[in-house]
């Protein structure tokens, strides 16, 4: 297939469109570098390099790839800065969404695959989080990927554009070719990684005293491959879905942090924290539906497993990307 991926230079963009190379599927990664690498483009995928602010931008784009579907990556993602700056995050992951899937309309282009996350559900009912519980997001970051779920029922409905909708928990680890590298890094991982490496002093815990095991947060680790292996798998379904996507299990902050000093053979410093507002005490998925529907199984169920990835890219590139 001719597959268009938006933010393919970002972190899971830009594995995935790796994994879709490898599976012989041709690729047009079309990213503005705003937050994205041009060195994690795959030199097999076709860069084209526009914003989907621009209407004219991505209705080129589009026009020119003539995909047979559209993987849609591209979007703000931090939940912290939604809060402060929420016309960004309305903006660029509501408002360009709807130029994208308006140029689809527009060259008969009928399937997407949307990045999705867990931040629609906001704090869950239960766990795990399976997909029949409510969405209730309570930040801008999760709301504004809610309404684009919503926006892309009426664009099924109304011009038959069949979207998979897939909900990530926390993504992890790398291949050897391409790894984690955020201008503004706030993933757990790659932050301890960055002490054992020197580049940080230590870091920080926010939260200690929640009702669980060792009074830290506990979060769902997946695998960047296991993702990959979800999105190469949404391609071939008839029809419009939503999934969760998570292994099931829980790591806590204390967790991650020991299983770095044994993957490193680092000691890392902590500094503890009060609690940041609006953080939940666990977030676990319930993965049975893609696992059931679509034959989905994520191969990384060890968090050693994914950390490992994660340092030795992370040793071959200490400097990231380098741009």
């Amino acid at each position: 297939m001719k597959i268009f991926v938006t933010g393919g230079a970002g972190y899971i963009g830009s594995i995935c469109v790796e994994q879709l190379l490898a599976a012989g599927h041709q690729v047009t990664v079309f990213d503005n570098l705003s937050e994205g690498h041009r060195l994690a483009v795959d030199p097999g995928a076709h860069l084209s390099v526009g914003d989907l602010q621009n209407r004219e931008d991505i209705e080129g784009a589009i026009r020119e790839a003539k995909p047979d579907a559209v993987m849609h990556f591209a979007a703000n993602a931090l939940v912290g800065e939604s809060m402060e700056n929420p016309s960004k995050y309305f903006r660029n992951n509501v408002s360009a969404g709807i130029n994208l899937l308006d140029a689809m309309v527009s060259n008969g282009v009928g399937k997407f695959v949307f990045s999705s996350t867990c931040a629609t559900f906001g704090p869950p009912d239960r766990l795990p989080i399976d997909e029949t519980l409510p969405q209730r997001p309570i930040n801008p970051y999760g709301e504004s990927k809610l309404i684009f779920e919503k926006i892309l029922r009426w664009y099924d409905e109304i011009h038959g554009i069949k979207a998979v909708a897939l909900r990530y928990f926390n993504a992890a680890g790398a291949t050897e070719k391409y790894g984690e590298d955020h201008r503004i890094e706030t993933h757990l991982i790659p932050n301890v990684l960055k002490v054992a490496l020197g580049q940080k002093s230590h870091v920080d815990i926010y939260g200690t005293d929640y009702e669980t095991p060792d009074g830290t947060c506990v979060r769902d680790y997946i695998h960047i491959l296991d993702l990959a292996q979800a999105h190469m798998l949404a391609l071939q379904t008839a029809d419009s879905a939503r999934y969760n996507l998570g292994t099931g299990g829980g790591t806590s902050v204390r967790e991650i942090i020991a299983c770095c000093e044994r993957v490193t053979g680092k000691k890392i410093a902590v500094v503890e924290k009060p609690r940041r507002p609006g953080d939940p005490a666990r977030l676990i998925a319930a993965s049975d539906k893609i696992q059931g529907e679509l034959g989905w199984k994520p191969r990384f169920q060890s968090i050693d497993a994914i950390i490992e990835s994660a340092w030795a890219w992370h040793l071959k590139h200490p400097g990231g990307y380098g741009d």
